[in-house]
């Protein structure tokens, strides 16, 4: 064998155990990011159940605003829904987005039922409602731990699986870039809250 022939041997048996390498982290990575959005999905489940229960408690004070009460039910389920979709393809981006919607829809429809327990202080002083009320905070400061430590496991594999020389093993495949899950509230709730005197 020439010294050549040995060269590129070796050179073959580098590029092969670099090429497995680096196909191993991008499968765990990617797995990471299903494991972080099972979290969420453990939150978003509880977030889920809680909501038909405040619904009911509200319910025998605000029959007046059945419209509102009815309006959260369907954001709730549309919700539910768009999370069981996410939650067999963690890393598919329309999936992501779809539940980013749903998300942000649903919060827009309990902002606007807590707006309204706030207008009714017999509702407001309903010991059940206030448990409810906590534990769905509790819950949604969870959601927001959930999607951070989701959003951190896919921009280490959007980093992994765009960098080059990863970049054309992550494109022979199909590692695809993974979408974040955006924060779920829109941009009216971000405002600042502005005070007058």
């Amino acid at each position: 064998m020439t010294s050549t022939q040995i060269v590129t041997l070796v050179v073959l048996a580098v590029l092969g155990f670099w090429s497995v390498g680096a196909y191993n982290r991008l499968v765990r990575l990617r797995n990471a990011i299903a494991n972080a959005f099972a979290q969420i999905d453990v939150q978003l489940k509880r977030r889920y159940d809680l909501i038909p229960n405040l619904v009911e408690t509200a319910r025998k004070y605000l029959e007046h605003e059945r419209e509102t009460l009815e309006a959260v039910t369907a954001a709730r389920n549309q919700a539910r829904a768009a999370a069981d979709v996410a939650r067999g393809r963690p890393s598919d981006a329309g999936a992501m987005k779809s539940l980013g919607v749903a998300e942000q829809v649903l919060t827009g429809a309990m902002g606007r039922l807590m707006a309204l327990v706030e207008a009714y202080p017999e509702l407001k002083a309903d010991q059940t409602l206030r448990e409810l009320s906590e534990e769905l905070t509790s819950t949604e400061n969870k959601v927001a731990f959930s999607r951070q430590l989701f959003n951190d496991a896919t921009l280490d594999y959007n980093n992994a699986a765009q960098q080059f020389p990863t970049s054309v093993l992550a494109g022979l495949f199909g590692f695809r870039e993974a979408a974040m899950l955006q924060a779920t509230t829109n941009d009216a709730e971000r405002a600042a809250v502005k005070v007058q005197f």
